[in-house]
C-alpha cells in the first residue's frame, strides 16, 4: 500500500507505477536524502515534536538502511515511486509504527530540492578537484614549453607566432573562468530548503537552523514556494558544465588537427588513442574526439532543464521529476571528461621542430615588417598597403619575407634597411611582445609565476 493511499480507492495500474516512478535514476541520492532525514529528526526531537527515544531510533534504523544500501544487501522497490518513499517504507518495517513520524513537517517537494542540493554539493567538490589537477597539468606543460614556437591561428590560417607556452596558458585562462562560474554555482547553492513544506512551510515549530547547520549550509532559503519549486541552482551547474565542455571541445579539436599529418604538432600516446578495425597504420585521437562528441549531450541537458521549467506555474509540478536525469548525466559526463583529459595531455609528446618550422612560414612576420615601417616614419595604413604588395610578390615568386634580398626591398619601400633581417626572426617577432598578456617568454614566466601563485591559493589539488 502507497503511503499516501489513504485518499484513494483503487491500487494504482501497473502502467502508471512504472510510468511515475524515479527510483531506477533517483536512487544514487539515497546518502543525501538519509542524511537529510537524521538532521531532520534531530530537529524534531529537539522542538519537543518526537521524542529522545524516538528520534534514537529513527536515527539507528536510517544509519542501518545506508549500511544495508551501501553493502547491496537491501533493494529498491518500483512501488514506492521514488528514493524518500523507498527509504522511509524500508524505515518504517525496520523500526515499526516510530518510523511513520519521521516525515512530519516535511514534503517530498522540500525532501527532494534538499537531497538534489547536497548532491550537486558533493559532486561539485570532486569536479573542481579535477579541474584543478586539469589546471596544473596545463601548466606544467607551459613551464616545459616557454620557447616552444609556433603559428598562432585566425581563421584556421597562419597569423602571427607564438609559443606554446602561450597557446596553452590561453586554456588556463578559459579554464579559471569556468572554476570561477563554478564558484558562484556553489555559493547560490548554499541554502538550505527543508522547512518549506509542500509550498507554505508548515505550523509546527520547526528549527530550520539548527538543520542548517547540520547540514553545512551557509543560509536557509527565504521563501517556502521558491525553496521547492525552482531549479536555478541546477540550471546554473549545467550551464557551468556547458561552458567547460565548450573548452574542453575546443582543446580537443586543436588536439585533433595537431596529430593529423597535415599539422604533425603532437602525437598522442598509444595509451590514449585508438586503432581502425580495417586500416592498420591508424592510431585516431579517439578520446579527445569523445569529449567534443559528449560536449554536445551537455548542451542537451541544459535544454532539457531550460524547457522543463519555462511554464511551469508555482510550486512544485511532477515534470520537475524529469530534472535529475539531465542534471545527473551532465555531471557525469564531465566528470569523466575532465577525468581523462589531464593524463591524455600529460602524454602527448609535443614536436616543438615541427611547430618551428610551420611559425616560420606563412607570413607569420608579415605584421612585424609594418610595424618595422612604421617605425622608420610611415603611417600604419601606408605601411599596410607595401607589406600587401610585398607578401603578394613572395607568393607570385615562392619567396619568404626573409628570402628577398635587401634591393628588392627597397623597391617596395627606400625605408628598409639591412636591419630588416634580424627584426623579422620569429624569435625576436615573439620576444618584442612584451606587453601584459603577450606571448614573449619573459611575459609567459611571469604569467606562469601569478598562475603557479592562485594554483596554491586554490587549496588542496
Amino acid at each position: 500500500m502507497k503511503l499516501w493511499s489513504g485518499r484513494f480507492t483503487k491500487e494504482s495500474d501497473s502502467l502508471t507505477e512504472d510510468f511515475n516512478a524515479s527510483i531506477a535514476f533517483d536512487r544514487r541520492m539515497y546518502n543525501q536524502d538519509i542524511t537529510g532525514s537524521i538532521a531532520h529528526a534531530r530537529m524534531l526531537a529537539k522542538q519537543g515534536i518526537i521524542n529522545a527515544e524516538e528520534r534514537d531510533l529513527i536515527i539507528k534504523g536510517l544509519q542501518e538502511i545506508r549500511d544495508g544500501l551501501d553493502g547491496g544487501e537491501l533493494q529498491f522497490s518500483v512501488q514506492a515511486e521514488d528514493v524518500h518513499m523507498n527509504i522511509e517504507t524500508l524505515l518504517i518495517r525496520r523500526i515499526g509504527e516510530v518510523g511513520k513520524k519521521l516525515h512530519t513537517a516535511r514534503s517530498r517537494n522540500d525532501q527532494v530540492a534538499l537531497d538534489m542540493r547536497l548532491y550537486l554539493r558533493d559532486e561539485i567538490a570532486v569536479i573542481r578537484h579535477h579541474l584543478l589537477k586539469l589546471e596544473e597539468t596545463l601548466l606544467e606543460l607551459a613551464k616545459q614549453h616557454t620557447n616552444t614556437l609556433m603559428p598562432g591561428y585566425t581563421h584556421l590560417q597562419k597569423a602571427q607566432p607564438v609559443t606554446l607556452a602561450h597557446h596553452l596558458l590561453a586554456y588556463f585562462e578559459m579554464l579559471r573562468r569556468d572554476l570561477e562560474r563554478l564558484s558562484d554555482c556553489s555559493r547560490r547553492l548554499d541554502y538550505m530548503p527543508l522547512g518549506s513544506g509542500a509550498l507554505a512551510g508548515t505550523g509546527f515549530d520547526l528549527d530550520r537552523d539548527y538543520v542548517r547547520e547540520q547540514l553545512g549550509f551557509a543560509h536557509i532559503t527565504r521563501n517556502s514556494l521558491d525553496g521547492v519549486s525552482d531549479r536555478d541552482f541546477a540550471l546554473e551547474f549545467c550551464s557551468f558544465a556547458s561552458i567547460l565542455m565548450m573548452h574542453l571541445s575546443r582543446f580537443s579539436e586543436e588536439l585533433i588537427l595537431w596529430s593529423s599529418e597535415e599539422f604533425s604538432f603532437v602525437d598522442m600516446d598509444d595509451a590514449f588513442s585508438t586503432g581502425s578495425s580495417i586500416m592498420p597504420q591508424k592510431k585516431n585521437p579517439d578520446l579527445a574526439e569523445l569529449v567534443r562528441g559528449k560536449t554536445g549531450r551537455v548542451y542537451g541537458d541544459l535544454i532539457t532543464l531550460l524547457t522543463l521549467m519555462k511554464s511551469l506555474p508555482l510550486a512544485y509540478n511532477k515534470d520537475m521529476q524529469e530534472d535529475k536525469e539531465a542534471l545527473f548525466d551532465a555531471v557525469d559526463t564531465v566528470k569523466k571528461s575532465l577525468v581523462v583529459f589531464a593524463p591524455m595531455l600529460q602524454t602527448a609528446r609535443f614536436r616543438p621542430e615541427k611547430m618551428a618550422a610551420a611559425a616560420r612560414g606563412g607570413f607569420t612576420n608579415a605584421t612585424d615588417l609594418a610595424d618595422y615601417l612604421v617605425l622608420k616614419g610611415l603611417p600604419f595604413r601606408d605601411a599596410h598597403a607595401v607589406v600587401g604588395k610585398t607578401v603578394l610578390y613572395c607568393l607570385a615568386n615562392n619567396l619568404s619575407l626573409e628570402d628577398l634580398d635587401i634591393e628588392k626591398y627597397r623597391e617596395f619601400s627606400p625605408l628598409i634597411a639591412d636591419d630588416i633581417y634580424q627584426y623579422l626572426a620569429v624569435e625576436e617577432c615573439i620576444a618584442r611582445r612584451k606587453v601584459a598578456g603577450g606571448p614573449a617568454p619573459e611575459t609567459v614566466v611571469r604569467a606562469l609565476r601569478e598562475a603557479d601563485e592562485w594554483i596554491r591559493g586554490m587549496g588542496d589539488v
